[in-house]
């Protein structure tokens, strides 16, 4: 396995994920695994779903930090564990304020931004696609992103970046990078300008997707334009999906042009050569 590396994972502590946190490392030491970074859901201001209270999705950092750090030490002899979030970016004031105010509250070693709410409503559901075309919906999603990266900046990569083509009504049967170049583009510049990075995720291919996220072309076009920060994380949110396609992953980054991956400690990028 080319990548020894997962950085996007869930355990119990995230909304949307039952795991038990120890499961999760002992299935990434039996994978061969040396790094794990624990990315929990923290996302403010999601609305309430026919699924729950968007309060299932506040984390409890200090629950969360308490368990990491056992585990880390227990297992520190057979892999290294690494305190991450995913945060939720939504382009509003007052989201953007409690992002800020809570990413600077813990010392974390790596942060995702992420869009699951896209104005108000989560891509996930279908009524975010009715009424207007697939297109348009995705339209929607990717302007919103280049308002989260314009307007906010303490976050190390964006997940998932076109996390929209899991749930749309053909899914990535349409989607192309070349399709939506005029809203993708400006999202990658403007990731470079700042210094961002990009993230590999391969759990869109469990919800049927014929490429990773964000799609070859997009990797490509963000390699060319002098991208050089990349993660890749399985976005596990059960032990049996820990790493999962991480030999394709791998493969797609070296067809991409890239040599390296990165896993940030501290908040800062260190490259592992892609074997």
């Amino acid at each position: 396995m080319p990548l020894t590396a997962d950085c996007h994972l869930h355990s119990r502590h995230s909304g949307d994920s039952t795991a038990p946190m120890e499961e999760m490392i002992l299935r990434g030491i039996d994978l061969g695994l040396n790094t794990m970074c624990f990315t929990e859901h923290n996302d403010f201001c999601y609305p309430d779903t026919p699924d729950g209270p968007g309060s299932i999705f506040l984390l409890n950092a200090d629950s969360y930090l308490y368990e990491l750090i056992s585990l880390k030490e227990k297992y520190a002899d057979r892999i290294q564990i690494l305190f991450g979030v995913e945060l939720g970016l939504q382009p509003d004031a007052e989201c953007f304020r409690k992002n800020a105010v809570f990413a600077k509250s813990y010392d974390f070693d790596f942060i995702i931004g992420s869009s699951h709410i896209c104005h108000g409503r989560d891509p996930y559901y279908p009524d975010f696609y009715e009424g207007r075309s697939e297109e348009e919906a995705y339209r929607e999603y990717f302007s919103s992103i280049l308002e989260n990266v314009k307007k906010y900046q303490n976050f190390d990569v964006y997940g998932h970046l076109d996390y929209v083509v899991r749930y749309g009504p053909g899914k990535d049967r349409d989607y192309s990078y070349d399709r939506y170049q005029d809203v993708l583009d400006p999202i990658l510049q403007a990731l470079i300008e700042n210094e961002k990075g990009l993230e590999v995720n391969t759990g869109g291919l469990k919800s049927g997707l014929r490429d990773l996220h964000p799609c070859a072309d997009v990797l490509k076009r963000y390699r060319a334009l002098g991208g050089e920060l990349v993660t890749v994380g399985s976005d596990a949110h059960r032990p049996e999906d820990v790493a999962a396609h991480f030999d394709r992953a791998g493969q797609l980054l070296k067809d991409c042009g890239f040599s390296y991956y990165c896993v940030y400690e501290k908040r800062t990028p260190h490259f592992k050569k892609l074997d």
